[in-house]
């Protein structure tokens, strides 16, 4: 994960601090040293260091700095600040044209990924409502096109191609007309990978701009390849004008310094970060949450969102209802509830927002022995007749036998996840979730009597006399 090493190293740093009542001077320059080093590891630009432990050292050797109760923690929250200036302050969205037609210009070196991106930020934007169209001009990488047919078809957005044609300008001129006529209204021009050095390639890409006058020009970089995409992102920008930066695999460097780089030297927002393989592993950045992240913060705001893209909102607002009104938990539900889980990309990031959990406790955690345990509990509920699923107290011990051959696993893991179902719905009991134990989802029997229902007595009031 991105920062993994700057984070240790930063943490390690203030918990000197921590450690001491007051502090001086030199305790304070002691610990711009760590941080100074820790960020040049991380592949920081030397001058973006230079500037960011200069603002640092400026407002923790403040007079009310030294003297508060809890000086480490002003540091620490110093620190938090100088890291979200640097990447960007705020959060840096995507603008659109007002006239309701909009052209992303993507652009970028070769390798970093940028046709898969264009494709996540279809996605992206297909998830907020909007009507994105494809092009692909990219008449040099073999099956690059072919590549981004496959990704449009996965996402459902359409792709537009001109087959014959090796002018990426006329592609990009004739692939927007095609969508406005069609009604979209918002246009994803994948380019040819180029070197900013390379100027009969920048010349190129300078005229397909020309020819579709894009809203936003976005460079997609790739964050493992440190200082070189930040020299990359400032050439690129003198040449285009860039709006924003799309920083790729995110979730495989462990330094990070170009993100922390790239808007101090080009003055251009990271907009957006990738952070996995999947099709909806795009993430709008957020300085302030990733400055948080880094320091060991967490980053809970960003976790809700993930769970929120991830789960099913009909069916938790159903499970939710059932839960309300005391109703018992089947293994359909839970049987939702395994699937959902199933389908979050990327635990070890959403691990990491989580506030206090550490990287080495993560590391302990065997995501693959997880995954495949749910698939074992999948696969036993799948094997249950709907009855069984609805009430789990009819399953015997040869429902049990009939189930494990079912799924061709043992008795012993269907009794497992049997426990592990009843354990479940003990601990929602504690959070006052279901029923009661013993109390039954059925409806009251009447009171019976010589074998007939007794009928309760109504009392009426009496007339009172005049």
């Amino acid at each position: 994960m991105a920062f993994e090493n700057l984070s240790e190293r930063l943490q390690g740093a203030f918990k000197k601090l921590k450690g001491k009542g007051v502090l001086t001077e030199a305790d304070v320059n002691e610990a711009l040293r760590e941080v100074r080093l820790a960020l040049l590891e991380a592949d920081v630009s030397l001058e973006v260091v230079k500037q960011f432990v200069g603002a640092v050292r400026e407002k923790a050797l403040g007079q009310e700095v030294l003297e508060s109760l809890t000086p480490a923690q002003q540091i620490v929250k110093i620190v938090n600040e100088e890291l979200t200036q640097i990447m960007g302050g705020q959060v840096s969205k995507l603008t659109y044209s007002p006239s309701g037609f909009t052209t992303i210009l993507m652009a970028g070196l070769q390798g970093t990924g940028k046709t898969t991106t264009c494709g996540k930020l279809a996605l992206h934007l297909k998830k907020e409502g909007k009507k994105p169209m494809m092009a692909a001009c990219d008449v040099y990488r073999p099956a690059a096109v072919d590549q981004l047919k496959i990704v449009g078809e996965k996402i459902g957005v359409p792709v537009f191609t001109l087959p014959d044609c090796k002018e990426p300008e006329k592609i990009a001129a004739a692939a927007r007309r095609e969508a406005e006529i069609k009604g979209y209204n918002i246009l994803i021009v994948d380019t040819s990978g180029r070197l900013h050095v390379d100027e009969d390639l920048m010349d190129e890409i300078v005229r397909i701009k020309d020819a579709v006058n894009p809203h936003e020009i976005l460079l997609v970089v790739d964050s493992m390849t440190g200082q070189d995409a930040v020299n990359a992102a400032k050439s690129f920008n003198e040449r285009l004008e860039i709006n924003g930066i799309v920083m790729t695999k995110m979730d495989g460097d462990t330094r990070g310094g170009a993100a922390l780089s790239v808007k101090q030297v080009t003055g251009k927002p990271i907009k957006f970060i990738g952070a996995g393989e999947k099709s909806e592993a795009l993430e709008v950045f957020y300085p302030e949450r990733m400055a948080s992240r880094i320091l060991g913060m967490g980053d809970m705001l960003s976790l809700i969102e993930q769970a929120e893209k991830t789960f099913d909102k009909e069916k938790v607002e159903k499970l939710e209802k059932k839960m309300k009104k005391s109703q018992a938990l089947d293994l359909e539900d839970f049987l939702d509830q395994i699937q959902q889980v199933k389908r979050m990309d990327n635990w070890n990031n959403m691990l990491k927002m989580i506030p206090g959990v550490k990287q080495k406790d993560i590391d302990k955690v065997d995501m693959d022995n997880t995954n495949r345990e749910m698939k074992r509990m999948e696969a036993i509920i799948q094997s249950m007749t709907p009855q069984e699923r609805r009430n789990p107290e009819i399953i015997n011990g040869s429902r049990r036998k009939r189930i494990a051959d079912g799924c061709g696993l043992t008795v012993t893991d269907v009794n497992a996840l049997l426990k592990r179902f009843d354990d479940t719905k003990k601990m929602m009991r504690q959070y006052g979730f279901g029923p009661k134990p013993g109390a039954k989802n059925k409806p009251q029997q009447p009171k019976m009597q010589n074998g007939k229902p007794v009928k309760k007595e109504r009392h009426k009031k009496q007339k009172k006399k005049k």
